[in-house]
């Protein structure tokens, strides 16, 4: 195979893991505290002999949108959205994990726990007890929670000096190598969740986009085929 035919294949799989990236965008449009995911293309360039080089598009970096979610009013005395930057941290079996889904209740234990089960982390990074018969229960916008007036303790919010350090390891909740850090001006809304940033149009459109680009590549590739095809029935005649 040619190099202008290995080059666009490597496109057309890039243009593929990019369709299943936006399609499993559209999925979690309702999912909450979601982040919208992305694929960026880059180039590898190889010299050849006499100044001449080859390069080769590949679709390596991911891409995940950080844009503020919509916050929605649900009610809930547990439920958590922040406004700015920041993330909630919850304890996990791999370590803690950051997470812009404020969707928290109490587990058996009466432990703060989110959707998954995993205990959040207060500032110092250690769980949070709530009283499993606890009533009014009221959280600042510091993260202050209390029931009944009387201080419980406090939520954290974190954040990384460098973003591109956060590892994805699914749509609501990221890894990083470099320490969490306390952020201290974080802004909570008690009774609200933030909602997946997902922009459905943008990503309808983007979806044509690729699949009108990935016909165009299957059409070079069958016409390069019929093209070689030819070149060797002619030279064998």
């Amino acid at each position: 195979m040619e190099n202008t035919g290995y080059t666009t294949l490597t496109r057309q799989t890039g243009l593929a893991n990019e369709m299943r990236i936006i399609a499993n965008n559209i999925a979690n449009m309702a999912t909450t505290g979601y982040r919208q995911e992305g694929l960026m293309f880059s180039e590898y360039v190889a010299g050849l002999d006499q100044g001449q080089s080859v390069s080769m598009a590949a679709a390596r970096i991911g891409l995940t949108s950080m844009v503020q979610g919509t916050l929605t009013q649900t009610g809930g005395a547990l439920d958590l959205a922040i406004e700015g930057d920041g993330f909630f941290l919850v304890e996990t079996p791999n370590g803690p994990r950051a997470t812009r889904s404020g969707a928290f209740s109490q587990n058996a234990n009466g432990e703060l726990v989110n959707a998954q089960g995993f205990r959040v982390l207060d500032p110092g990074e250690a769980p949070i007890f709530v009283p499993p018969n606890g009533t009014g229960f009221h959280i600042a916008a510091d993260g202050t929670l209390s029931a009944e007036g009387r201080a419980l303790g406090q939520i954290g919010v974190f954040d990384v000096p460098d973003r591109s350090s956060l590892r994805r390891e699914d749509g609501v909740m990221f890894a990083s190598d470099v320490p969490f850090e306390v952020v201290l001006d974080a802004s909570l809304n008690q009774g609200f969740l933030e909602s997946s940033n997902v922009d459905p149009v943008g990503q309808i459109a983007r979806m044509i986009e690729v699949q009108r680009a990935y016909e165009m590549g299957q059409s070079f590739l069958e016409t390069e085929s019929e093209r070689a095809r030819t070149a060797l029935q002619t030279l064998f005649k």
